[in-house]
């Protein structure tokens, strides 16, 4: 099964890193774009959509971004379960952010560190599993450079 998303959007509040008991930096956030279709009306409506980054993603976007900051990202869905205040169950559908991709604020500025995009890559699967284990163990795709042909 594939499950790959890949959005560019705005981020509709200033992000806010936490950190788990176990020490590890997590970022949830919510990117906004405008849809490609228009209503009846003749506009266009937006989506919000949740996402989750965890580790170097989530210190670099929270030290980088801020309300309104363009962002690529690239990751994978995933469904959270939890049981609300009332005790009712409720899930989310979130993005699970793999990579990351700073395009600039609002305003047209680019980042003011650094003239081009950054794109991050965090390492690691949803699973914790090193990137590199991964590629040891044949589970990965080979980059071109690495085919015989």
């Amino acid at each position: 099964m594939i499950n790959r998303v890949v959005l560019v959007g705005r981020l509709t509040k200033d992000p806010e890193l936490r950190t788990t008991a176990t020490g590890i930096n997590v970022l949830s956030f919510t990117l906004a774009f405008d849809n490609k279709n228009k209503n009846a009306d003749g506009t266009r409506g937006s989506s919000f959509i949740n996402c989750t980054a965890w580790r170097n993603s989530a210190e670099i976007i929270a030290k980088y971004c801020k309300k309104g900051s363009q962002l690529g990202i690239d990751g994978t869905l995933q469904e959270r379960r939890f049981q609300r205040k009332d005790g009712t169950n409720a899930s989310v559908i979130e993005v699970v952010v793999d990579n990351i991709a700073l395009l600039g604020s609002k305003g047209g500025n680019t980042n003011t560190y650094n003239s081009q995009p950054e794109t991050v890559s965090t390492g690691y699967t949803q699973d914790d599993e090193p990137i590199e284990d991964i590629m040891a163990n044949g589970d990965g795709d080979l980059a071109d450079d690495d085919l015989p042909f």
